[in-house]
């Protein structure tokens, strides 16, 4: 068995042609859809990058490893003491290892590791291929090292090949060659000028105009990328920005495909293409960076070409990619660790059944924010309940409600309207959150909330409130210069015995 998984960080389904984009962004990854199942509504479990990779290859939640966010305790997996062998839990459990017991080669080509200090995520790798320059390096520098290793190992039998490519990442980097593929292509229709000009109001990391996180200030090093959103014309560049990495991203994907053709084993090679997660581009105000519990962060796209498998498909079941380590185990006639938290979906990919999927979905956001959203179906609606417990200075209200259904760009909070489906969606994150801490006890680890130590340890990294430590300070003097000091009052309110 050859198993082929490519991880596009930051890719947004809905930006993908089989998904429903309008643009033309990836010709390569809808052919290879056409082929096999496109699954509609999959999620990371917990976001960002180092949390959502950390959930995908242990197949637990972060609330169990502890890996919730990127920096300070929650960047760690928690102690496993005396449950501890010769081996821990990541290598002696996680996903490339029991591939390697399903008699696999399993190989990396990815900085990850050592992008964010994570060490464990090459557990179970009998070659980990680091391409050297922490997630900053475009698909053209990644490729030589994917060519050479798909001509010296593609005809042999049993591996697996994770292949990591960055460009849908800030910064934009895709190469001046590429040129602007969407030039003469609309951006998409909801960001409109009314829109724009509300962005232009909103305070917070990642808003329109402080693209750059607390700034505006362009970076000529990435001439994709602008620094704020000023106007319809740095909205577009910095849609275009994202669809040309992506575009990009894509393009090699192509070059993947016709290496394996070449070698006589496409036919035979199953194809996984997904992503850590998914990138805010207006919603919720914030662009270019995946910074929420929401769907815009953490829905990421799930295609699964598998020989012999169903072709043509869409599925429409609740799943978390972690869901996919359970599936690949059944998909090899292997038994799944009992420590995972994943459900398999294996009907779905070999057959043309469709799954219902779970009853409901939490997902779970440190690094920017400290939030959890509950995403379930409702009144023939997928509903989306969020709690916020750190706001990470975006003034995001305690308690919020999306109908995903009517409005997929988070546009209107409709909490204020619908008093008893906040309550349905605040009891089913309660009751997760309960079976969550029972199954730490029951495991015999720490029985602590990671979400929680965050908050105690000063804040997400990315928006520390610690006296000394925190950005904020600055950040109101940049807020009043702009014409934001309504916020700049607000935050100062809400952080002021952090301001003393």
């Amino acid at each position: 068995m050859r198993i082929l998984y490519i991880d596009i960080d930051s890719l947004r389904p809905d930006h993908l042609g089989c998904y429903g984009y309008h643009r033309n962004t990836s010709h390569h990854i809808d052919e290879i859809a056409r082929h096999g199942v496109i699954f509609n509504q999959c999620y990371t479990p917990d976001a960002p990058c180092l949390p959502s990779r950390t959930a995908f290859y242990s197949g637990r939640f972060g609330i169990q490893t502890g890996v919730v966010g990127h920096g300070g305790t929650a960047a760690q997996p928690r102690v496993q003491g005396t449950s501890r062998g010769f081996r821990d839990w990541f290598d002696e459990f996680g996903l490339a290892r029991q591939l390697q017991h399903a008699g696999l080669h399993t190989a990396m080509i990815s900085p990850f590791g050592q992008r964010h200090a994570a060490h464990w995520f090459y557990a179970g790798f009998n070659e980990i291929h680091n391409t050297g320059d922490g997630g900053m390096e475009s698909a053209e520098h990644v490729w030589p090292v994917i060519d050479k290793w798909l001509k010296a190992n593609s005809q042999r039998d049993n591996w697996y090949l994770h292949v990591n490519l960055w460009d849908p990442h800030t910064p934009y980097r895709t190469p001046a060659e590429a040129g602007n593929p969407f030039a003469n292509t609309p951006i998409p229709e909801w960001l409109d000028d009314d829109v724009l000009a509300a962005h232009q109001k909103a305070v917070g990391p990642h808003t329109a105009l402080d693209l750059m996180m607390y700034h505006g200030n362009e970076d000529p090093k990435w001439p994709r990328q602008p620094g704020a959103i000023t106007d319809r014309e740095q909205l577009r560049r910095q849609i275009d920005g994202y669809d040309t990495g992506v575009f990009w991203a894509d393009h090699y994907v192509g070059r993947i495909v016709a290496a394996l053709k070449s070698a006589g084993v496409w036919d035979d090679t199953a194809v996984i293409i997904s992503a850590d997660h998914g990138e805010n581009q207006g919603e919720l105000g914030i662009y270019g960076e995946h910074g929420t519990a929401d769907a815009a962060t953490c829905h990421v796209p799930l295609i699964i070409r598998w020989p012999g498998g169903a072709h043509g498909t869409h599925d429409d079941g609740l799943h978390y990619n972690l869901d996919l380590a359970p599936t690949l185990m059944e998909l090899l006639d292997r038994k799944a660790p009992a420590i995972w938290d994943g459900t398999s979906f294996a009907n779905a990919v070999t057959s043309n059944k469709r799954q219902h999927g779970r009853d409901s979905l939490v997902i779970s956001q440190c690094a920017h924010v400290c939030q959890r959203s509950v995403i379930w179906r409702q009144d023939d609606a997928l509903q989306m309940y969020m709690r916020t417990y750190h706001d990470g200075f975006h003034l995001f209200p305690n308690e919020m409600l999306f109908n995903l259904t009517n409005d997929p760009h988070e546009q209107f909070d409709i909490a204020p309207t619908q008093p008893e489906t906040v309550l349905t969606g605040a009891a089913r994150l309660q009751n997760w959150h309960d079976e969550q801490m029972q199954h730490l006890v029951d495991t015999g680890a720490q029985v602590i909330d990671p979400l929680w130590t965050v908050i105690a340890e000063g804040g997400p990294f990315h928006a520390i409130h610690e006296t000394g430590k925190s950005p904020l300070p600055k950040y109101l003097t940049r807020l009043r210069e702009t014409g934001r000091g309504e916020g700049a009052t607000l935050l100062e309110q809400k952080y002021a015995r952090w301001l003393k």
